[in-house]
């Protein structure tokens, strides 16, 4: 399936699994408004500052519709250079295939440097997807990577750059 977008030349994509939230049950029997814990916004905007002085570069901010990926997303918004708007992604949403995301993405993208944040194990199928691995990559809540691909419409192997762990993350922003 090849995708058109208005994006032309190499794309950046930032991949990046929302942060610590509340835990399912009878306090949030609807998954899709699941918050962010406060220690998952405290510990996310520590993780911020690690993507900052990763000197990461982000133009557009995608998420799943879900509460804790949108939450995810304004923290990081509000904290880079920039103040990228953020904008839903349906396909980002649990269930969805690499595919559709990407087939989405391009039709709405319209910058080179974009953040994704999504859930599991979707993102990290994702990550396979582009880099032509076998397995999906494991992202832990608040995880990031940089995989550079020529463009959405690529069918060839993106180039992964750095795929960090949040723990790493916040040590890189002390």
């Amino acid at each position: 399936m090849l995708f058109r977008s208005s994006v032309p030349g190499p794309t950046e994509l930032y991949l990046i699994r929302h942060a610590i939230a509340a835990e399912r049950g009878e306090d949030w029997p609807d998954d899709d408004k699941r918050p962010l814990t406060q220690r998952g916004v405290t510990r996310f905007k520590e993780s911020v500052a690690g993507l900052k002085w990763l000197d990461c570069t982000i133009d557009e901010i995608f998420t799943s519709p879900l509460v804790r990926a949108r939450q995810t997303g304004e923290i990081l918004a509000a904290n880079i250079p920039g103040k990228p708007t953020v904008k839903i992604l349906d396909a980002l949403s649990p269930g969805h295939t690499p595919g559709s995301v990407l087939a989405q993405l391009a039709k709405v993208a319209r910058r080179r440097r974009i953040a994704l944040v999504g859930h599991e194990p979707g993102l990290g199928e994702l990550a396979a997807h582009l880099v032509g691995a076998g397995r999906a990559l494991p992202f832990k809540k608040g995880g990031a990577c940089l995989i550079d691909i020529e463009s959405l419409s690529s069918r060839r192997a993106g180039a992964l750059n750095w795929f960090v762990t949040p723990k790493v993350l916040r040590r890189l922003g002390r």
